[in-house]
């Protein structure tokens, strides 16, 4: 198996790519703590982890707090003894150009998408180097590179989290850490049924973002969870800084 024995945190995780790694990591002889805000949720997925014969707990914790990453960190480490894999997945998106942006709503989302992925790489790699090593993986997003119009401000996160990944693998590669980036198009998700519902006609939004990607339809989140599954493991030892793009071919066009 591909993780036998690797700890794992995996943020987001109750629901989506983060629930969909998770219980890929669970079929690949992972131990996992699967992290999410919704506690309930987490719940869930390390019961559906645990059946799959997995060693799972669950964590609720904002990313965006300090305090609440550090406890996540413990927790892992009192349970499991050491950190080998750290999933920084959880994020969201909103809608809206840089006028229409609210300025909370702004500095929420990069709390979340940015701030989050600091604040858990900030802690989880003391860990990792106390372990002897480790990989990192983010969910960046193909917005990345190519912008899309009126989601200015998750353009921009994402954007951060792509270059933050490249700064944590310059830096910390000496430490036996590596540390990638999936970049997802457009993925069947929970959250995405959630936008669509607020949309005037769903199926006519469904249908247009699935033709921007070449391949002509949306991603499935474990589409997106084996791409995190090759950067988590031995087989991508020589990626690090890598932007691993997997979006249908979206920006192939």
């Amino acid at each position: 198996m591909r993780l036998e024995g690797k700890v794992c945190i995996i943020t987001g995780g109750g629901s989506g790519i983060g629930r969909a790694s998770a219980l890929l990591f669970a079929q690949e002889g992972a131990r996992l703590a699967v992290a999410d805000k919704r506690a309930a949720s987490a719940e869930a997925v390390a019961a559906e982890a645990a059946r799959k014969g997995a060693e799972a707990i669950a964590i609720e914790v904002d990313v965006a707090n300090a305090a609440a990453v550090e406890r996540m960190i413990a927790r892992t480490l009192e349970k499991f003894g050491r950190l080998d894999v750290l999933v920084n997945n959880a994020g969201y998106g909103i809608t809206g150009s840089v006028v229409e942006t609210d300025e909370a709503a702004w500095d929420a989302l990069m709390a979340v998408n940015v701030r989050g992925v600091f604040l858990c790489s900030k802690y989880a790699i003391p860990a990792m180097k106390r372990s002897g090593g480790g990989t990192i993986v983010n969910t960046a997003s193909v917005v990345a590179a190519v912008g899309i119009a009126n989601r200015a401000a998750y353009c921009a996160s994402k954007g951060a989290v792509a270059a933050l990944t490249r700064a944590i693998a310059i830096d910390h590669v000496g430490d036996g850490i590596r540390c990638n980036a999936v970049a997802p198009g457009t993925i069947d998700t929970p959250y995405f049924d959630e936008i669509l519902d607020n949309s005037a006609d769903p199926d006519a939004v469904r249908k247009a973002l699935a033709a921007r990607q070449l391949l002509g339809r949306l991603g499935t989140p474990e589409e997106i969870a084996a791409g995190i599954l090759f950067l988590a493991g031995d087989e991508s030892r020589f990626a690090t800084g890598t932007i691993l793009t997997l979006d249908g071919g979206m920006t192939a066009q």
